[in-house]
């Protein structure tokens, strides 16, 4: 199973951001941490100094990504996290603050080697409950990561 250590750690790699970075991206949306902390987050379990990256606090970061890269939104700041963080809603902020479109987010796909249709992507960001609303797996997560790290690292 990928905690969000993983997760943060696979994202960080693919996008080459730096501690000082990570720190203020977290400090946008409403975790301020030190460099240390941040470095424990990024740890492997069982490592020294390690830091569990509970949901709330990984959804700060991936708010204060939104934030550092689209700047605040109009109707007032960062959005308060929710408690029920899953992968949809991981791929979701990620889209967002990526701003890919749904072409951007099949290439990255492709680049992991992963074929997926402009439905499959759709079902993945439906409302839990939605008809349509398909799960989003810990392979189809690592995969969009790995992806993003084939096309901003080469």
């Amino acid at each position: 199973m990928m905690t969000n250590n993983d997760i943060l750690r696979m994202f960080r790699y693919a996008m080459e951001i730096g501690d000082e970075k990570l720190t203020a991206v977290f400090a946008l949306g409403g975790r301020d941490l030190d460099v240390k902390t941040v470095r424990g987050l990024l740890g492997k379990e069982g490592e020294e100094g390690y830091v569990a990256l509970d949901d709330l606090t990984m959804e700060a970061f991936l708010d204060g990504f939104i934030v550092h890269e689209r700047g605040a939104r109009k109707e007032g700041g960062t959005p308060a996290p929710k408690e029920d963080l899953t992968n949809n809603i991981i791929l979701k902020k990620l889209r967002i603050g990526l701003n890919f479109k749904e072409n951007d987010m099949m290439e990255i796909f492709r680049l992991a080697g992963m074929d997926v249709s402009k439905s499959m992507l759709s079902a993945l960001f439906r409302k839990k409950g939605h008809k349509n609303y398909k799960e989003c797996g810990d392979q189809f997560l690592r995969n969009f990561l790995k992806g993003l790290a084939v096309r901003y690292r080469g």
